[in-house]
């Protein structure tokens, strides 16, 4: 599995621009002169960077700087080696800026040691860590560095450096290079003018790895590239070894032979992330200092979030970061941008855009890259600066219309609370009656040997994550006893959903332990037609059940991520969580559902439903039958635009 494995990483996770061929030709060798450097920290610890110079810069023909800092390499390495494209777009290369690629700490040409998350360390008061005050050292006096520091040092660097600059810097990257243009904002360089996380990882303990606590058993291909130290800089992989070969390509069976999480241990026995996350299940110190978002206060630069709906890593991270900045910067250009994609997919065009089998109509990539992505980044680099960029607080695609929207708040302030009752004859009622609140339920028997799947594609269970389950066709779950449906009438009218969703639970089991899956769900009419895209030829979108939106909770941590505890048996016990938000319309004739399930394997790993203190450390007898409850009034809160 080597070999696929990394190629999936390339595709995945490196940025797009240098991991695709394009139509650019040699349009970078032609217009770019390329440089690398070894950029020195003030730790001494020295960052491979790679630098691309357009031709034409001189005195009187400056640019400015667009960079990405990434764990996931810089390659091309090599001076004379060139990518097909720089930059997030064809637009902005173009346009052309001083393109600059960084090996971040420990991976790849760069020196150091890597850390997962590297946690910010706040400035003490007397001594600024990120290069003080003007005028002073940057030296540190307090302690090691951290990725705002590196990011301030890379670019106190450059300006004085790379010649014929304009002072104007900006950032972006996807995925964990997101994680590390948020890192920049606290703190920032002051020529750091604009930067756009894009599918940041935020916090490791409800993006990525978990949701709401929950293991994503799906990442557990992915330790290899986060838990292994490379011994000294390097531009060849130096994690294959501990790549897993499975000898089969169904996912899903492979994931269940292996049973508990403990037998894990005898691949990733010496993986220190596999390590880390076995030794700290709990949202315990180790977790918490990881979480950037507690960091995003005083926010200097201009910010551009991005993100996709349906993007299955990282859609907790663009959110949050957004909300979080909104919330402790509220004098900051915030913005926030969220189109119909999968992870990092607006960053290459495909011309129709679809995902799973929905289509969501041409050219929606490039729209975002032209219109949105080079306007924000050409006003504040190039433009006047000055926040009147033209662009709205939120520009957000609802994927029930398949169109672009503008927003000047998110979430919405006018938007209507709705409540929709899981009611014990399937109905998704908006009232029900009072007098019936803890006597009616729905229940089922949840087996952690016969876990419900997540997907029904057995090709995508072995990748690198997950994609395509988030607008999944359920009707394969629907029909399953472990699941339980609720869904409404035939809308007699469009049905706009436009902001956060609520799952608040009245629950029980027979156990001492289990998960929650809340689906919310668009069923298509029944004579939907096929549109001329689809990928599946065995699907139909007749009664198709488009997952819209998803999210599973460790019913453990229902009162406190950070201190655990058992359900007592029999007993009706609130579960309440938050799903990610939506921008939907549900059209006239189609209905609105809601799934409940407690497995979702391998996507979550299964629950023993027997409560242990450790479930990566759970025993094979520790896995048990329940049955599970879900009573009349429990309730999914959900905002419904006018």
């Amino acid at each position: 599995m080597k070999h696929w494995l990394y190629a999936l990483l390339l595709i995945a996770f490196i940025r797009p621009a240098h991991a695709q061929q394009t139509s650019t030709g040699n349009f970078v060798r032609d217009n770019y002169q390329k440089f690398e450097y070894k950029i020195p920290m003030r730790d001494g610890t020295k960052l491979h960077t790679a630098v691309y110079v357009p031709k034409d810069a001189s005195a009187t023909t400056k640019y400015p700087f667009m960079m990405q800092r990434t764990c996931y390499s810089v390659a091309p390495y090599g001076a004379d080696a060139y990518p097909a494209q720089v930059g997030p777009s064809a637009t902005l290369m173009r346009e052309k800026f001083i393109f600059v690629y960084q090996d971040v700490r420990g991976r790849w040409a760069s020196e150091g040691t890597w850390t997962n998350m590297t946690p910010n360390l706040p400035d003490p008061p007397a001594s600024p860590k990120k290069g003080g005050k003007k005028g002073q050292s940057t030296v540190s006096t307090a302690g090691s560095p951290d990725e705002s520091s590196d990011t301030y040092d890379t670019i106190e660097w450059l300006l004085k450096n790379v010649p014929n600059n304009t002072g104007r810097v900006g950032q972006w990257g996807i995925s964990y290079p997101g994680f590390y243009t948020a890192a920049s904002l606290p703190d920032a360089h002051p020529a750091l003018k604009a930067a756009s996380p894009q599918a940041p990882v935020s916090d490791f303990f409800f993006d990525d790895f978990h949701h709401n606590g929950a293991f994503i058993q799906a990442y557990l291909f992915t330790f290899p590239v986060f838990g292994v130290q490379h011994p000294e800089p390097t531009t060849k992989p130096w994690y294959n070894d501990q790549m897993i070969q499975t000898g089969t390509k169904d996912g899903f069976q492979w994931q269940y032979d292996l049973g508990p999480l403990k037998n894990a241990d005898k691949y990733y026995k010496d993986n220190f992330y596999w390590q880390e996350t076995v030794n700290h299940p709990n949202y315990d110190d180790f977790w918490q200092k990881r979480s950037i978002l507690p960091h995003l206060k005083n926010v200097r630069p201009a910010v551009m979030t991005v993100g996709g709906w349906f993007d299955a890593e990282d859609l907790y991270g663009p959110l949050n970061v957004y909300k979080t900045i909104e919330k402790n910067s509220p004098g900051a250009y915030n913005t926030l941008v969220m189109g119909p994609f999968g992870h990092g997919r607006w960053s290459r065009e495909t011309g129709h855009t679809l995902h799973s089998n929905v289509y969501f109509g041409d050219s929606v990539a490039t729209f975002y890259q032209r219109n949105i992505e080079a306007k924000f980044f050409t006003h504040f680099l190039k433009g006047a600066g000055d926040g009147k960029s033209g662009l709205p607080e939120a520009y957000l695609f609802n994927t029930g219309r398949n169109e672009w929207k503008t927003f000047d708040k998110w979430p919405v302030a006018d938007a209507a609370t709705k409540q929709f009752f899981l009611m014990s004859d399937g109905n998704l009622a908006t009232n029900r009656a009072m007098e019936t609140s803890n006597k009616l339920f729905s229940e089922f028997i949840s087996d952690p040997k016969k876990p419900v799947p997540y997907t029904e594609d057995i090709t995508t269970t072995q990748g690198f994550t997950p994609f395509n389950y988030m607008s999944e066709d359920q009707r394969f779950a629907g029909r399953r006893p472990d699941v339980l449906t609720f869904q409404t009438e035939v809308l007699t009218e469009d049905l706009t959903l436009g902001g956060e969703i609520m799952a608040k639970l009245k629950v029980s089991t027979t156990g001492t332990d289990a998960d929650w899956v809340v689906k919310l769900i668009d069923v298509y009419p029944p004579d939907e037609p096929n549109h001329p895209y689809m990928p599946n030829r065995n699907i139909t979108l007749g009664n198709y059940q488009q997952m819209v939106r998803s999210e599973a909770m460790r019913g453990r941590f229902r009162n406190s991520f950070e201190k655990p505890e058992p359900f007592k048996p029999g007993e009706v016990t609130d579960v309440n969580f938050r799903l990610q938000d939506v921008l939907h319309t549900f059209k006239k004739g189609h209905r609105v559902m809601i799934q409940v399930q407690s497995t979702w394997f391998p996507l979550i790993d299964r629950n023993p439903q027997k409560y242990v203190e450790n479930i990566y450390k759970a025993d094979a007898a520790d896995f048990q039958k329940a049955t599970h409850r879900v009573y009349d009034n429990s309730v999914i809160e959900l905002q419904v635009l006018k």
